[in-house]
């Protein structure tokens, strides 16, 4: 993999959930058109611990992400927190991508006059038995990564060009119907709003670390692993930007509060004809995304199980921890509903964010004779802003989000002890 590839792999994370269905929720329920200076909080925040991946990228160029650069840097305790953290954190954001996935697919669907049944196209929560769309998507991109990286690869690439194809066309059709009066009130529940909603929309900018986890496939660690997650994340934030400015443009904030507020919006904007188009596009761009993710869930286990921390057979073949990754996401996209698993997938990328960028400064105190073929600015001032911005962030969750992550980091201490600190190969 060059940095084409790797580009197009963090592209694929990262342009998903986030433009397709986040964005239009966070304007309807906080921020209102200030959803892009949310955008802009959160893109700072990713921004910054962007440099500190790619300095530890660059600097360790073995599989794992953070949980890797949290072990070379901070030590096993600490590393197995941020592993078991990713875990969650992967799951999560698969199962989000894929109830995201089932209604835009659900309104093609209808569209075509075929309508599921509420029970099978939705979660306990909201009155269905399972979301069974979101179930078969993650089974067939689990089939998808079972037949090999390559040509996981390739329906990466080519579904990262048929979604922005439709971001493209969302933007030609939408900017010329854009209303300033939707623009008005700019912050209707104040900084408040604003900072709650990029607490929300964070999720979208998660994705880069997934690029890190490819370090085994990359033809240049050293070179190109920094520059395809710096790449893919400048450029997802201009194309976000652009699209949430549009996106509040046409139509009222308060009527975005829906999983698929693009189509939503062409389709009161008077360019329903198009609707479908970009339906099309989101399920591809959510469907790369969720490839992206379950790539990223397989090969933490992998480096976990590699060092002990986890039973010896998810190192030993792909099959296991593939397998694994899909029954993980397929659970929590078929029971679980989207506020859930987002929420649960922010909390846990801010906590391992917040890790990495000590990692970077205890890094720099401990080795500072390693050689680094990319360095993060201003250290220490940048990994320190950069952790204050995610423990914030993590503080404008609600309560029963960090009760349930709690319990989770609890359940991961406990495997620890009882197994991982017993059967660690690292010395």
């Amino acid at each position: 993999m060059g940095v084409p590839d790797l580009v197009a792999l963090g592209m694929g994370a990262v342009v998903g959930s986030g433009v397709f269905v986040l964005t239009g929720v966070a304007a309807a329920r906080y921020a209102g058109p200030g959803v892009i200076l949310s955008l802009l909080i959160a893109a700072l925040t990713a921004s910054l611990t962007a440099l500190a991946y790619a300095e530890l990228a660059a600097l360790v160029p073995v599989a794992g992400s953070a949980y890797t650069y949290t072990y070379v840097a901070l030590g096993e305790l600490a590393a197995w927190v941020v592993g078991w953290d990713l875990l969650h954190e992967y799951a999560m954001v698969g199962g989000a991508v894929a109830i995201g996935w089932s209604s835009y697919a659900a309104e093609l669907l209808a569209a075509a006059g075929l309508e599921l049944p509420h029970h099978l196209a939705a979660p306990p929560a909201a009155g269905g038995l399972i979301n069974l769309p979101a179930l078969l998507v993650v089974i067939a991109l689990t089939a998808l990564l079972l037949a090999g990286l390559r040509e996981s690869l390739g329906a990466s690439r080519a579904l990262v060009a048929v979604k922005l194809v439709a971001l493209f066309l969302f933007l030609a059709l939408g900017l010329p119907r854009i209303d300033p009066a939707h623009w008005r009130p700019l912050l209707p529940l104040g900084l408040g709003g604003v900072t709650r909603g990029a607490a929300l929309v964070f999720f979208a900018f998660i994705g880069f670390d997934a690029v890190s986890t490819a370090t085994r496939q990359a033809r240049n660690p050293g070179r190109d692993l920094p520059r395809g997650i710096v790449g893919s994340l400048l450029a997802a934030t201009l194309l976000y930007l652009a699209v949430a400015a549009v996106l509040t443009g046409l139509v009222p904030s308060a009527s975005l509060d829906t999983p698929s507020p693009l189509t939503v919006a062409l389709s009161r904007a008077g360019a329903a004809w198009a609707a479908p188009v970009v339906g099309l596009g989101a399920v591809a761009g959510l469907t790369s995304v969720l490839l992206v993710s379950l790539f990223g869930l397989s090969r933490i286990l992998h480096a976990m199980s590699a060092d002990g921390l986890l039973p010896p057979f998810f190192s030993r073949a792909r099959q296991p921890v593939t397998l694994l990754a899909g029954l993980a996401t397929g659970l929590a996209a078929a029971l679980l509903d989207l506020g859930k698993t987002v929420e649960l997938a922010n909390i846990g990328t801010l906590i391992a964010f917040a890790l990495v960028n000590l990692g970077v400064i205890a890094l720099r105190r401990a080795r500072p004779d390693l050689r680094r073929p990319f360095r993060m600015p201003l250290v220490p001032y940048l990994p320190v802003l950069a952790g204050v911005t995610a423990l914030y962030l993590m503080s404008r969750l609600p309560s029963l989000t960090w009760w349930r992550f709690g319990v989770w980091l609890l359940s991961g201490l406990v495997v620890y002890f009882l197994y991982g600190r017993r059967h660690s190969r690292v010395p």
